[in-house]
């Protein structure tokens, strides 16, 4: 397991932009799939976007088209860029790095986006 530690998140108006990185306490190169998940309160958690090792990866529908994931496996960091944020947008967004069970998570960075 890796310590990750999220930052970036803020206040941005609707339309803005926003990069979230997760920095690794150790490598990600064989890390099966990391990911970005967010979860408002009272609700479910949701998987936004995961990339693979291999480089495969996925989005939510309400998020494609306007988000970007990506690892830079030197750095041991993972990347999720964020544009046209929406006011629905806005909720802690949570860095998980998942690898056949041994899943590690970091604290969550708040993004909150204003109209």
């Amino acid at each position: 397991q890796v310590q990750l530690v999220e930052s970036g998140g803020g206040l941005v108006q609707a339309g803005g932009s926003l990069r979230l990185s997760c920095a690794a306490s150790g490598s990600i190169f064989s890390i099966n799939t990391m990911a970005w998940y967010r979860q408002v309160p009272g609700k479910e958690r949701e998987l936004v976007a995961a990339i693979t090792s291999g480089g495969s990866t996925y989005y939510a529908d309400s998020v494609k088209g306007r988000f970007a994931i990506s690892r830079d496996n030197a750095k041991n960091t993972l990347y999720l860029q964020m544009n046209s944020l929406k006011p629905e947008d806005t909720t802690m967004y949570y860095c998980a790095a998942l690898d056949f069970g041994s899943d590690s998570w970091g604290q969550g960075t708040q993004v909150t986006v204003v109209s």
